[in-house]
């Protein structure tokens, strides 16, 4: 099978489906002339023109707005921000009026858009720049929330998110488009709202998405080496949450570690420990351990960044703590 990069798989996605249906097009910043602040959409103003690629002014709350309105009259949009933290403008028209135009039309008037564009930091950017969006929207009703990790569940994931008929927060990470992985050539779609087991193991179980799949998976690589076999799962969609697949790992391994590029307080971690605690506390051999970013702003020195986001060792104990060995 060929391996493509995410940006490429981003973009693969959006072509398919705007060649499908007329009704797609394409606005953000710098999207047209500019080929995309991480040339995710190079080449589509070509063969798509200026009518259905839009460059926008930096003006999130106004651009995120005639969304919105598009999509109340049929169309079908994507709105890419440059990135997430910009889209704190935009909250807006995200929130009340996105997710709540069908509940408030009473079911007459729906909002089929995707946002889309990076979250979470990106090394040395400082605090307004490095912040994970996740808790964020995932607690609004309305709203669907996708966040993803690899180019095969970006297409799959996006292109559902396109053909939804609900507001859709697609959130990707600017410090992995480059990366490549394995793309089929014909067309696929990726439900939305389903986890995705990367790794089988039986001893401890590892949650995570976007970019902290990647410390997930290096954790397990570690803890392999000490004989402890991790299973690790990506859950790719924040809203709606697979509880189902996290509550059979739990009923195989006994044991979670919840890895989150969030703060602590009020987190997606902190929502998945309570469902599962709950419904699954029968079968924890230990309480579920939360891995977070630190509760502070994120700074601007290398070694304030190093300290502000969860690592490699921090998962590795966390694991080992709820397996109870050193």
């Amino acid at each position: 099978m060929r391996e493509i990069q995410l940006r490429e798989a981003i973009r693969e996605a959006m072509s398919e489906e705007m060649r499908r249906d007329e009704h797609v097009f394409l606005m953000g910043e710098e999207v047209a002339e500019y080929n995309g602040a991480y040339k995710v959409t190079q080449g589509m103003l070509d063969e798509f023109g200026p009518k259905r690629v839009i460059d926008t002014p930096i003006a999130e709350l106004g651009f995120a707005g005639i969304g919105v309105g598009a999509a109340m009259n049929g169309l079908r949009p994507i709105v890419e921000f440059m990135t997430w933290n910009f889209a704190i403008l935009a909250m807006d028209q995200i929130i009340n009026h996105a997710a709540k135009m069908l509940a408030m039309s009473g079911g007459q008037v729906g909002s089929p858009i995707v946002f889309r564009g990076p979250n979470g930091s990106a090394g040395q950017l400082g605090a307004t720049h490095s912040q994970a969006f996740e808790p964020f929207y995932a607690s609004v009703p309305g709203l669907k929330v996708i966040s993803i990790s690899n180019p095969y569940d970006a297409k799959g994931l996006l292109k559902s998110a396109i053909r939804d008929d609900d507001p859709v927060v697609f959130l990707e990470s600017e410090v992995m488009y480059g990366d490549t992985g394995e793309v089929p050539e014909e067309e696929y779609l990726i439900p939305i709202g389903k986890a995705k087991i990367t790794r089988e193991g039986e001893d401890v179980t590892i949650v995570s998405w976007n970019k902290m799949m990647k410390t997930a998976h290096e954790a397990a690589d570690e803890l392999a080496k000490d004989g402890i076999k991790a299973e690790v799962i990506d859950l790719r969609t924040i809203r709606p949450y697979d509880i189902e697949t996290l509550i059979q790992s739990i009923k195989k391994t006994n044991r979670m570690v919840i890895l989150e590029e969030a703060w602590p307080l009020a987190g997606i971690s902190s929502e998945l420990a309570y469902r599962l605690q709950r419904n699954a506390f029968d079968y924890l051999d230990a309480p579920i351990v939360r891995v977070n970013t630190a509760d502070t702003s994120m700074h601007y020195a290398p070694n304030l960044v190093e300290a502000f986001l969860p690592s490699v060792k921090q998962v590795i104990d966390a694991a080992k703590s709820v397996m109870y060995v050193a």
